[in-house]
């Protein structure tokens, strides 16, 4: 890293605008900072679903703590691409790394059958969550690619597969912590 902040606050986004990586300057409620302030609260989320799953009583830990970690730095890597047009960070891997994830992981999942409400233990509804928050980072994203055409093919790919991978964890976590999942209910006005 060539440069550390020593001054937090430099006044420079007093007037609604805010610097991007390449020195240009945009207003603060452009597409670009839109999409890298969903970048950053999902990765926030994410942060908050590594906590709690070390407070929780699933097993393997240090694996989950693993993958959540590996997939914020990915995160931090997607802000940098956003933050630098035509700039590209992430690797294919890190792709290839999330389908095998969400391929081991269901190998243990029975097949679905029903819909899933986002709810269950803490580690499955923060999962959830950030699924919720990928999600929006992803269509956030793809208005940038849509405007601007110089988003990498790996970032959008990246929320994609991440936001599969968090259901998949969402399933995985509400059974590694002896819970059912909520089923949504058909019907549901006919049961009162």
């Amino acid at each position: 890293m060539g440069h550390r902040l020593s001054k937090i606050y430099t006044r420079t986004g007093d007037s609604g605008t805010t610097g991007l990586g390449d020195g240009s300057r945009v207003a603060k409620d452009d597409l670009r900072i839109a999409a890298l302030g969903d970048v950053d609260e999902l990765n926030a989320i994410i942060g908050v679903l590594r906590a709690q799953i070390t407070a929780s009583q699933v097993t393997n830990k240090a694996e989950w703590d693993k993958s959540l970690s590996l997939i914020q730095h990915w995160l931090f890597d997607l802000g940098g691409e956003v933050c630098i047009p035509n700039y590209n960070l992430l690797q294919p891997i890190c792709i290839e790394f999330l389908e095998k994830e969400i391929d081991r992981m269901n190998e243990d999942l029975p097949m679905l059958k029903e819909f899933i409400l986002p709810s269950g233990s803490l580690s499955c509804s923060y999962a959830h969550q950030a699924r919720a928050v990928c999600r929006r980072a992803e269509r956030s994203l793809m208005s940038v690619q849509t405007r601007d055409q110089n988003i990498q093919a790996t970032a959008l790919q990246l929320l994609n597969r991440l936001s599969d991978w968090l259901f998949v964890a969402s399933r995985a976590l509400q059974r590694a912590e002896g819970g059912q999942e909520v089923l949504w209910q058909k019907n549901i006005n006919e049961i009162i």
